[in-house]
């Protein structure tokens, strides 16, 4: 299967690092016009740098906006109107008890996983409709469906993102354009990598035997029974936004190593 997205733009929100910068890459290697975005310049900057160096002729641009505010969304908006391919990938995650969550971490963790996907899907679903072609699709995750105990607050999120998701899915009805998720689950972002390193310092263990613990006893269910890489992520993504997914709509797309032990 050859995925050609050559005359497509692509809009992916949180892309400087982790998932979003892998999945960047790879609709840009498929021939899409990528918009990379991010909060701060020389981060955005030298995340477009880096994926061009890999391959000159990509065609990739930078936007500075914080899709956490109202503001930020409409500022990225603005800087670009249109999109035929919307990846809402911005989110943040932090293992904390539920009974030490504070209200002002249940509504950070709602703007910024739930309502910046609703603004920017709001804004550019529209155009879509219109030229009868567009991809939607949300980052969720398999905690959407297997709640963490370790954090509730950023469970919720991604259940609310599949919700969404499978909602707007509902208004394509009859047209070339779908909405869906996908749902990774432990991955070794340079988020997450960071994470591990901190709980290595403080169990004394090497990074890669935490990272084995982890799976174990926070996803003992994974199939795959390590992390997987961004890049294994991102192929999915970067399927679900092709015109070969044309008949994929309202799905929630595992690439989670078999963690939910469920058929459906």
């Amino acid at each position: 299967m050859k995925i050609d997205l050559s005359g497509k733009t692509a809009l992916v929100t949180g892309s400087s690092a982790g998932i979003g910068k892998a999945i960047s890459k790879g609709l840009a290697l498929s021939g899409a016009a990528v918009v990379i975005n991010g909060r701060k310049q020389a981060t955005v900057d030298q995340t477009v740098e880096e994926i061009k160096a890999s391959a000159p002729a990509l065609q990739l641009r930078g936007v500075v906006a914080d899709v956490a505010t109202a503001a930020g969304c409409a500022e990225l908006i603005k800087a670009v109107p249109t999109v035929d391919i919307l990846v809402n990938n911005a989110g943040i995650f932090e293992p904390k008890p539920f009974f030490d969550i504070p209200d002002a971490d249940w509504s950070r963790f709602f703007e910024i996983n739930v309502m910046s996907g609703v603004r920017l899907s709001r804004a550019y679903m529209p155009g879509m409709l219109n030229q009868n072609w567009g991809r939607i699709i949300f980052i969720s995750s398999e905690s959407a469906l297997q709640i963490p105990p370790e954090m509730i607050h950023y469970g919720f999120t991604k259940t609310a993102q599949l919700s969404i998701a499978r909602g707007l899915a509902e208004m394509t009805s009859g047209t070339g354009v779908t909405v869906n998720s996908v749902l990774p689950g432990p991955t070794r972002s340079e988020g997450v990598e960071d994470f591990l390193k901190a709980m290595a310092q403080q169990s004394g263990q090497s990074v890669e035997d935490m990272a084995k613990d982890f799976v174990k006893e926070h996803r003992p269910t994974s199939l795959l029974e390590r992390f997987a890489t961004v890049e294994e992520v991102a192929n999915m993504v970067v399927y679900a936004a092709s015109p070969q997914a044309a008949a994929t709509n309202g799905a929630a797309l595992r690439v989670e190593g078999g963690i939910l032990r469920s058929i459906a």
